[in-house]
């Protein structure tokens, strides 16, 4: 069991391309030795929305264009840890479409940590064992077919 808990808000963008490739960010986490794939996204700051922090996450994380996150969210239950802390929270997931195929992802705005931890990303035609949610493929489809507008 881990040592910390963590109920830190956050948000998530679930990034399609022209084809319906679904980005993923590579990540390893030094304490449990794991390697886990899972959307871009991160903490909500104080006073910032979730949509805001998704759009900003989305820039940081991939040099993505954050205007590109439309105003557009499932929730997902989430229990992880990372880094040793455990975080059991609902997220709210939104939704980004781009026209290109594969659109070239270059980082800008990793912390250390983040940097410490980045494998690199794929555009997943299939999602790859070690996806984070699990059921990440019930999350897209639900964001695609009947996301409530925020």
């Amino acid at each position: 069991m881990d040592d910390q808990y963590d109920d830190r808000p956050a948000a998530r963008v679930v990034c399609l391309d022209r084809d319906g490739r679904v980005l993923l960010m590579h990540w390893y986490d030094q304490v449990s030795r794991a390697a886990v794939w899972e959307p871009p996204g991160g903490g909500i700051d104080p006073g910032e929305s979730a949509l805001e922090a998704a759009r900003r996450e989305l820039a940081e994380e991939t040099g993505l264009p954050g205007a590109a996150v439309l105003d557009r969210h499932v929730l997902v239950e989430r229990d992880f840890s990372w880094l040793g802390v455990r975080y059991v929270k609902t997220e709210p997931f939104f939704l980004a479409r781009f026209d290109g195929v594969r659109p070239e992802v270059a980082p800008k705005g990793l912390t250390d940590e983040e940097r410490a931890a980045y494998l690199g990303y794929t555009w997943a035609e299939e999602l790859p064992a070690g996806v984070d949610p699990p059921d990440l493929a019930k999350v897209v489809e639900r964001l695609v077919t009947d996301a409530p507008a925020s």
